[in-house]
């Protein structure tokens, strides 16, 4: 699975996306401009103890992906689009896209593409979720879609009935 940040602003949302994908095995994509550097301490203080398990991709721009990623299973995640995320099947080789905190994805692009745009349902007054709270919901439906493929299911202390 990938997750793809469309120019993030704040290093501690995607510090823990960073971890998140690390501890699910899923790559991450930057997509600059970053608002921050990758070796800022807020973004590696939030998903330090696995920034070695990342894969960490960036590209120079949004157009710089999709160049390399046009022919790929692309999901956008937008509050404007209409379907829901729990809508869609995941087979593990997609692309999640998710625009920056203060805009999200171009307006355009999403008009463009509405088939494989997905919302995360929330009440009529609210105007998003956080960034990396959306990631987690979405990658994880994913997986637990899959079975959550290569994870480890049971805890120490579970016992099998």
């Amino acid at each position: 699975m990938n997750v793809v940040l469309v120019e993030p602003r704040i290093p501690q949302n995607t510090g823990n996306i960073a971890r998140t994908c690390a501890v699910t095995g899923s790559t991450l994509h930057l997509v600059k401009p970053l608002g921050f550097s990758i070796d800022d301490k807020y973004l590696k203080r939030a998903g330090l103890d696995y920034w070695d398990e990342l894969d960490i991709r960036v590209h120079e721009s949004f157009e710089d992906f999709l160049s390399k990623h046009r022919d790929d299973k692309l999901f956008l995640f937008s509050t404007k689009a209409a379907k829901s995320y729990t809508e869609e099947r995941f087979s593990g080789d997609e692309f999640l896209i998710f625009g920056k905190e203060t805009a999200g994805l171009p307006e355009d692009f999403i008009k463009e593409n509405l088939p494989s745009s997905l919302r995360i349902p929330m009440r009529d007054y609210a105007r998003s979720l956080n960034l990396a709270n959306s990631v987690a919901i979405v990658l994880y439906e994913a997986y637990r879609q899959l079975d959550f493929p290569g994870f480890q299911k049971r805890g120490k202390f579970m016992q099998e009935f």
